[in-house]
């Protein structure tokens, strides 16, 4: 008689041994990584500073900001020097129940690491493809900012673990506490909260307010951004308020003592002038070295910074907008100017000036109006709308006429454009109608280029805030949108090299601690536009006697002898803005003139007395050192129609350039009825009553 086994029972053993197999492997794996891990760690320790020795503790190494010579020191970010270690019972206790608030609010209660925060952190990293999410603890902070170098790598965050529970076997809580306190940026070139104290409040640690302390707390999370010095104070009373409200929370201060101190900012002291050249151009350096490195590596990375700045220019740049300020503050209440030098082969910025006093809190002075500012162009951003028309087919001698008109707008009001003297002229040209700034023909030239196709242009030339043309009308080509100086520079820059545009750049190089090359400066250009064009508007800007009728008793300010200059002038409604944009083949230097606060210049503050006299000064000593340079002339154009060069007479009637144009085929035939334009009867009748008068 034959047994055999069950199937089922087979299939059970089977399992059970395939179970044994996969728990026995997975305790192998398990303890094999777990060896691993240990051997790993071990050595790492090994390699890690021994944080009972006080020379461990290593001092942060500032980044420098050097002129493009390297020679010039401009700005120390976050300079060490500023340190003074005090004992733990002169710090105050709102001092250290703030900083642990917002800092590490469970300080107290977990070891040296937070695991929910670190779970959190890696999450939203792991989810980001980047390490964007930190969760350190006050004693991972102090290891970090003590002892390691600060790149965000999974490796220093380990390194950076083993070393917060090391610290924490060897010091008490309020030991890490004190240490940390001590040693921590606040900015400024100071590190600890005596130094923080003494360079914002100019008073010791142990005198400070709740006010004080809260907002010495919410500088430690990103120090150089929320410098009360810099251009987001806004923000650090914000986060100030935050670490009010976690106080509050947590039952360190009453109800009352935090809404007494909510939304309230303390007296700072003035920042040290002598601490710092050209400040607009190295806090611009500075944010843009923070939004590439971080807050870790410019403070304690001691980084090299080879800056594209002259600093002779720069000085000079310094002195022209500060003496040009004074001289219009006095004469047209116009109490704040600007200027930004570039040169239009490289795109390198050599002169920035933000305003007239960096330190002048009267007129706002540490706002950079060159980058943050947006206003209004006035009639300086008329040169693009121009190029578009020569774009189109139209010339510089084209005719149009300088007559009282009204615009279609399609809306329920009409639009009639009026000149600065409130003078017409009748039969003008394209080219003396831009050099001569006259607004009505600038209207017609915009409505015949076309407003989108303008706006693409001026974009694509650097003009980055034009984004939507459905927010302008005719009058964009008056003024009606609103730019950067910064960015106008650049694109008039791109005028000057005949369609090329060479990327702005503040930086040439930079290095790390090591002597490790981060950066480099490159030359990135692309031809934006065909060069025929701009070199149109470089001829009809450079023409001296084009414009001269324009500044009349100021003519001398906007030329040089033997020197081939480009310029443009702009004024807004109110004289609320002046600007002058003059340039050479190699130097394009933009100048603005008004106040921060947007309110009117008195009358005749414009552009012609208000910025040209700074624009002059710059560069009269710039030009001493720049080669003598011509522009490039444009190519001869072959005209289609007749009123293209320079007649508007066709069988012995005058009419709009509408009668003989089609806005969609300018150089093709003439519209059958050009009565289809919804601009046609509205320029027709003024030229027709100027050709009655006129005989």
């Amino acid at each position: 008689m034959t047994t055999s086994t069950h199937p089922h029972k087979r299939a059970d053993h089977k399992r059970r041994n395939l179970i044994i197999k996969i728990i026995s492997i997975s305790i192998v794996l398990i303890v094999a990584l777990g060896i691993a891990g240990v051997i790993h760690v071990a050595r790492i320790a090994k390699n890690l500073p021994d944080p009972q020795k006080s020379g461990s503790w290593q001092m942060q190494e500032s980044t420098k900001l050097y002129d493009r010579t390297g020679e010039i020191l401009l700005y120390e970010v976050n300079a060490q020097g500023k340190r003074t270690v005090i004992p733990f019972d002169q710090i105050p206790t709102n001092a250290k129940n703030a900083t642990v608030s917002i800092e590490d609010a469970g300080f107290y209660s977990h070891s040296a690491i937070d695991l929910i925060g670190i779970f959190r952190a890696v999450f939203i990293n792991l989810m980001s493809g980047e390490i964007t999410q930190g969760a350190s603890t006050i004693t991972q902070q102090l290891a970090k900012n003590a002892f390691l170098t600060p790149e965000r790598t999974y490796a220093r965050k380990i390194n950076e673990i083993i070393l917060a529970f090391w610290i924490e076997r060897y010091y008490s809580k309020d030991e890490i506490l004190n240490l940390y306190l001590n040693q921590i940026a606040y900015g400024a070139g100071a590190n600890g909260i005596e130094a923080g104290s003494q360079t914002y409040f100019g008073k010791s640690a142990k005198d400070l307010t709740l006010l004080e302390a809260t907002t010495l707390a919410a500088i430690i999370q990103r120090p150089s951004y929320y410098s009360p010095w810099g251009s987001h104070k806004a923000d650090l009373i914000k986060r100030k308020d935050r670490v009010l409200e976690e106080m509050y929370a947590a039952g360190h201060i009453s109800q009352k003592q935090r809404d007494d101190n909510l939304k309230i900012s303390p007296r700072f002291l003035e920042q040290s002038i002598g601490s710092i050249k050209a400040p607009h151009f190295s806090m611009a350096v500075r944010d843009y070295l923070l939004n590439k490195y971080g807050e870790d590596v410019i403070n304690k990375g001691g980084l090299k910074v080879i800056t594209t700045l002259d600093y002779n220019l720069q000085q000079v740049a310094e002195r022209v907008v500060k003496e040009g300020a004074a001289n219009n503050a006095e004469l047209y209440k116009g109490h704040n100017a600007s200027l930004v030098a570039q040169d239009t082969k490289t795109g390198q910025i050599l002169s920035l000036v933000g305003s007239a006093d960096y330190f002048d809190e009267t007129i706002d002075g540490n706002f950079n109006v060159a980058i943050q500012g947006l206003r209004q162009p006035g009639s300086s951003i008329k040169p693009f709308a121009y190029m578009t028309a020569f774009q189109k087919g139209y010339t510089p001698e084209t005719i149009l006429f300088d007559v009282s008109t009204e615009f279609d707008t399609s809306g329920t009001v009409s639009y009639r454009p009026e000149n600065y003297d409130h003078t017409y002229r009748g039969p003008i040209n394209l080219r003396d109608s831009l050099a001569q700034s006259i607004n009505v023909t600038a209207v017609k030239a915009l409505y015949l280029a076309g407003l989108d196709d303008t706006i693409k242009n001026a974009f694509d030339f650097g003009l980055s805030t034009l984004t939507d043309p459905k927010r302008y009308g005719l009058s964009f080509v008056l003024g009606g949108g609103e730019i950067r100086l910064f960015d106008m520079v650049g694109a008039y820059s791109v005028l000057a090299q005949d369609g090329i545009k060479h990327q702005q750049s503040l930086i040439l190089s930079v290095e790390d601690a090591r002597g490790n090359l981060l950066e480099k400066y490159l030359d990135r250009s692309t031809q934006v536009i065909e060069a025929q064009y701009p070199r149109m508007i470089n001829d009809v800007l450079s023409d001296p006697e084009a414009r001269r009728p324009l500044f009349q008793n100021s003519f001398d300010l906007t030329v040089f002898p033997d020197r081939d200059i480009a310029l443009k002038t702009g004024t807004t409604n109110d004289y609320r803005d002046a600007w002058v944009f003059g340039y050479t083949p190699s130097l394009v230097v933009g100048v603005w003139a008004g106040n921060n606060d947007n309110t009117p210049m008195q009358r005749s503050g414009g552009s012609i007395l208000a910025a040209v006299p700074i624009w002059n000064g710059f560069m009269a000593e710039a030009l001493l050192t720049q080669p003598t340079e011509t522009f490039t002339r444009p190519e001869p154009v072959s005209v289609a129609k007749p009123m293209f060069d320079g007649n508007y007479l066709s069988n012995g009637e005058i009419h709009s350039i509408l009668h003989y144009v089609d806005r969609a085929d300018p150089t093709g035939s003439i519209p059958g009825n050009p009565s289809q334009d919804p601009q046609y009867p509205l320029w027709e009748a003024p030229v027709r009553t100027w050709a009655i008068n006129n005989g």
